[in-house]
Order: structure tokens, then C-alpha cells, then sequence
């Protein structure tokens, strides 16, 4: 295979994976998103492992 052939399959590939997540997506609703900032309102961060808090078993 030559390069031109590989990035085009490559991309080809991508366009196609971004094509069928969009098609089988529901729209995102910007009212129920979480603030990309929360500094100081009070809500915790969930959901991530970062946000997980040790816990002593």
C-alpha cells in the first residue's frame, strides 16, 4: 500500500465513523449540560475516576 492509499482509506474510515455516530445521535440539549466551569457552585464532579474519591475498604 502507499501512503496516499493508507491516509485516504484512513480518513475515509473516519469520515464514515463520524458520519454513522452523527446519524445514530441525539441532539445534544445545552440546557442539561453541566457548566464547563463549576468553581464555586457547589456540584461535584461524577462520573470520571478522577472524581472518585479513595474510599478505605
Amino acid at each position: 500500500m502507499t501512503r496516499r492509499l493508507t491516509v485516504v482509506t484512513v480518513f475515509a474510515l473516519l469520515l464514515g465513523l463520524l458520519g454513522v455516530d452523527l446519524a445514530n445521535s441525539a441532539p445534544l440539549d445545552p440546557f442539561q449540560a453541566p457548566p464547563a466551569l463549576a468553581l464555586g457552585s457547589g456540584l461535584a464532579g461524577a462520573g470520571a475516576h478522577c472524581a472518585a474519591l479513595p474510599t478505605a475498604d
